[in-house]
């Protein structure tokens, strides 16, 4: 019982410093790469998306972290589904850290253009927008394809297993294919992942994690569930 108080109280942690920390890198580096002459002018601003690139980092571990804590928990109900979380959630942080390797590269370039006496300013302004491309690419697979189907499974786990309130697991089967749904129309033009209609869709999959984190740090899993489960294993 103690081991899943700890896993809770880990989850909920993790669950929030991920939100905190994408939203803060993001901040940090989106408005100065949304210049499509950065990569000619950037190094003036290099220190704020190093830092933004620092929160991703911290994104990345806490995104596989809150499926690990939960797994020990979530595999007594359905041991396949929540190898499918970890799954899923690990496809996400290779998405992030895929991105953070193309914004490191940006900055790199930007270094290597101010470090040349006569620079190719076509080909540099080239390969930076199309590291942007890929990094924003990155950015819609990973916190959106890739975390839909996990946050529904581990949405549905926690709805058949009772381990929380009934609302929180519902918000969670919603926001899942609803985030899911967001990046596919990213993908296909429909809107861009930071425009009003991006920001929108993410709000359930967000009120579900902040909604979960704060039940597990607060009281936890449903004892009675867990204790059911423990006696019939």
């Amino acid at each position: 019982m103690k081991s899943n108080r700890s896993n809770a109280i880990a989850a909920g942690i993790l669950f929030i410093i991920a939100a905190v920390a994408a939203m803060t890198g993001r901040l940090l580096y989106g408005p100065i790469l949304i210049d499509p002459d950065y990569i000619i002018k950037g190094s003036a601003h290099e220190a704020q998306v190093l830092w933004g690139a620092f929160f991703e980092i911290l994104t990345a571990f806490a995104v596989i972290g809150t499926p690990v804590a939960l797994f020990p928990v979530l595999r007594k109900y359905n041991q396949s589904l929540a190898i499918a979380t970890v799954s899923f959630r690990l496809l996400e942080t290779t998405m992030i850290i895929v991105g953070i390797l193309s914004l490191l590269t940006i900055v790199t370039l930007s270094h290597e253009f101010t470090n040349e006496i006569n620079p190719d300013t076509t080909s540099y302004l080239l390969a930076g927008k199309s590291l942007l491309a890929f990094q924003n690419w990155t950015f819609a697979f990973g916190p959106n394809v890739a975390l839909g189907p996990s946050t529904f499974m581990t949405g549905y786990l926690l709805y058949r297993s009772k381990l929380v309130p009934r609302f929180i697991s519902i918000l969670g089967m919603i926001g899942g294919p609803v985030i899911f749904t967001c990046g596919v129309l990213v993908m296909f033009g429909m809107f861009t992942q930071t425009s009003l209609w991006g920001g929108l869709l993410a709000i359930p999959v967000f009120v579900y994690e902040m909604s979960l984190a704060i039940r597990l740090l607060s009281r936890g899993f449903n004892k009675t569930e867990v204790e059911v489960v423990t006696v019939l294993r």
